[in-house]
């Protein structure tokens, strides 16, 4: 079955910068497209954004110009670096491969 465990999340002050990374199992990761969301306190899933089996990414207007989504098909790997980062990006970042997601790994922006 689908598995997926991120992390990389943690405290960080604005400005500063943290790399995710999730890790893939059971399925086909190098032909997915994979994707991040987010959940802030108190809100719903917010979608941040795609990355399709030949590489090509997008991204929410939230976060883009900030944030770099990348793979590692031979690591069945998924990254987001975040940059730039602001309080309003704080929340538990997920990856997700259609309907299914990870635990999440909090991430905190805060000075």
């Amino acid at each position: 079955q689908v598995q997926l465990v991120e992390s990389g999340g943690g405290w960080v002050q604005p400005g500063g910068s943290l790399r995710l990374s999730c890790v893939a199992s059971g399925f086909a990761f190098s032909s997915s497209l994979m994707s991040w969301a987010r959940q802030a306190p108190g809100k719903g899933l917010e979608y941040m954004s795609d990355i399709y089996s030949d590489g090509i990414t997008t991204y929410a207007d939230s976060v883009k110009g900030r944030f770099t989504t990348s793979r590692d098909d031979a690591k069945n790997t998924l990254y987001l670096q975040m940059n730039s980062l602001k309080p309003e990006d704080t929340g538990v970042y997920y990856c997700a491969k259609g309907g299914a997601r990870g635990h999440g790994t909090q991430v905190t922006v805060s000075s």
